[in-house]
């Protein structure tokens, strides 16, 4: 088929054009309406993203392996390839393993991490990559406050002093998302002494622990979740980040028992994939 250069300039033209329509068509078709986040479907891990309601983001864990990639794709718009903030909660394979990739794809603002020591060899990547990407590196330390903007804030409650020599789940960040009277209860693997510990610290200074939705502690393991930790936290809904027929066999019945028995509204990866969450300052939905 021939095409004359005359006809080519149309045809360059009008694809161009269809071009740009559709770049920004994209651009407006991102309506944020508040915060966003989302549990992210990763199998046995735990993988959160944060998006205030000024576009700021933040990757809480990034589960197990490469599926993080396969989710943030489903949820980050084709053109945005940085994240402002990543956050380790703990050095555990099941957290972090996913950062590798997307410390080398993405744009990456800050790194945080409680400051636990690993030998694995996906930590020791992680760092690496870190480093070669001059990532600015920073530990969680009780009282630090993450300013998303527009509202919206990360509170650091644990841990609260040099956790270098600590076992790596005892060593969890534990952070309250606040925006608005909503507010999220992250609680990496913490086991039940440290959330014990905790509700006697208490919470920050505005609200204390209680929080409308909770991040399970380790899955839904009975390792965490004591029923004194609940009760502080008296949330809403529980969210469980798991893999089905993890052999660990989580979330165990003990957990689910006891959220039960305080009439939480459950909700898990392994059931629903992908867990999103909006907040208008008021109220918190679960995106369908």
């Amino acid at each position: 088929m021939r095409i004359s250069m005359k006809n080519f300039k149309y045809w360059f033209l009008g694809a161009m054009f269809l071009l740009t329509v559709f770049v920004w068509y994209a651009v407006y078709a991102e309506t944020r309406d508040g915060l966003s986040v989302a549990f992210l479907d990763i199998g046995q891990g735990d993988a959160i993203f944060i998006e205030a309601p000024n576009g700021n983001q933040i990757l809480l864990d990034a589960g197990p392996n490469n599926a993080v990639l396969r989710e943030l794709s489903k949820i980050m718009p084709f053109y945005d390839h940085s994240i402002d903030m990543i956050i380790e909660s703990h050095p555990d394979k099941d957290h972090i393993a996913g950062f590798v990739e997307v410390a080398r794809r993405y744009d990456i603002g800050l790194a945080m991490e409680p400051g636990a020591r690993s030998n694995s060899a996906v930590y020791r990547e992680l760092n690496k990559v870190i480093a070669e990407k001059k990532i600015p590196k920073i530990l969680a330390r009780r009282g630090m406050r993450i300013n998303m903007g527009d509202g919206a804030r990360i509170d650091i409650l644990l841990p609260d002093r040099d956790v270098s020599g600590v076992d790596t789940n005892t060593a969890s960040i534990v952070a309250k998302l606040v925006y608005g009277n909503t507010s999220f209860m992250l609680t990496g693997d913490s086991p039940k002494k440290m959330e014990k510990y905790l509700v006697s610290l208490g919470g920050p200074p505005a609200g204390g622990l209680k929080s409308d939705v909770l991040k399970v502690g380790h899955h839904g393991s009975r390792t965490s979740t004591s029923d004194i930790f609940l009760s502080a936290v008296s949330p809403e809904y529980a969210i469980i980040s798991a893999g089905a027929g993890n052999r660990y066999g989580h979330p165990h019945k003990e957990t689910i028992d006891l959220l039960n028995k305080f009439e939480i509204s459950i909700l898990s990866t392994i059931n629903l994939g992908t867990i999103r969450m909006k907040s208008d300052g008021e109220e918190i939905k679960v995106d369908k």
